[in-house]
């Protein structure tokens, strides 16, 4: 798996660099490090020589450090990268030069009008044509929870992830989320039985999905612990499961929308981020 790790020196990039270690085989990593000067203020000077060539030394310890975390944790470093400019830009140019599988970032899980404003992570996952994996903590790694919408979609997804990954020792739930038939439809009015029926075609579909994914894992000799299909608002219900069950990774698949959808309603994926601890793998799918 071709990855590209994604660091400001933080701690928090780290955890995202350890966590993702112990999820993944045959991991080739390239780091980049971006100095951000878009948010210094207009008085400093970066044409300055003694001021670039600080920020020039810092950059090289951290992807110094970088190197020797990569290889610590058994994976394999491969180019480091420094680059000066805005971190959004910066990243995205670089995950196009190459063919990478995914994009590793920390999140700081800003609240409030900080959510508004936007993350760096959130801005890059976005714009990028490829996964993403993002952490805010390190954690156990020893949970995952892959969720799926019973589509050839999110199959497909999992089928390209799962033998890149590593859960011989993991304890691994499927999940799927039915939407309340009562929040489909404006009219309040509609017969009770079709209702009904509608639910019952959803649990039957919802049983189908779960299956299709526990067969898939079967397939590669992986054993499932626990499965569950809920009914409700999607983002909703993800992160009740996740937190109830201390979930340290959640799978997801992710569907591009635009700049308005995104804007007006935000996603299942952008609400799950932002209000559960566990990591997560924004999986998308090429069709």
């Amino acid at each position: 798996m071709r990855i590209l790790f994604c660091t400001d020196g933080s701690k928090i990039s780290f955890n995202a660099l350890k966590n993702i270690s112990h999820w993944v085989k045959n991991a080739f990593v390239d780091t980049i490090c971006v100095i951000d000067w878009s948010f210094l203020p207009s008085e400093i000077n970066i044409e300055d020589k003694n001021f670039t060539y600080s920020c020039s030394n810092m950059a090289q310890t951290i992807l110094e450090y970088a190197n020797e975390e990569i290889e610590k944790l058994g994976m394999i470093s491969n180019e480091v990268i420094k680059n000066c400019g805005a971190a959004i830009e910066g990243i995205l140019e670089q995950s196009e030069k190459n063919d990478y599988d995914l994009i590793v970032m920390g999140s700081h899980g800003k609240k409030g009008l900080q959510k508004w404003l936007g993350s760096v992570s959130q801005s890059v996952i976005n714009s990028s044509k490829i996964s993403n994996y993002i952490a805010k903590e390190e954690n156990k790694a020893s949970k995952l929870l892959l969720t799926t919408d019973g589509t050839p979609c999110s199959l497909e997804i999992l089928n390209k992830i799962i033998p890149d990954m590593k859960l011989e020792d993991k304890e691994i739930h499927i999940c799927m989320v039915n939407e309340d038939p009562n929040f489909l439809f404006l009219d309040g009015t509609l017969d009770a039985n079709w209702l009904l029926e509608i639910q019952k075609q959803q649990q039957i579909y919802a049983a189908k999905a779960v299956e299709n994914v526990k067969r898939l894992l079967t397939n590669y000799g992986i054993s499932v612990d626990a499965t569950a299909i809920l009914s409700g608002v999607p983002a909703q219900k993800l992160i009740e499961y996740s937190r109830t069950n201390n979930i340290d990774l959640i799978v997801l698949g992710y569907k591009n929308k635009s700049k308005l959808d995104r804007f007006l309603t935000g996603s299942v994926s952008k609400r799950v981020l932002e209000n559960v601890a566990s990591d997560i793998w924004l999986a998308r799918c090429k069709n």
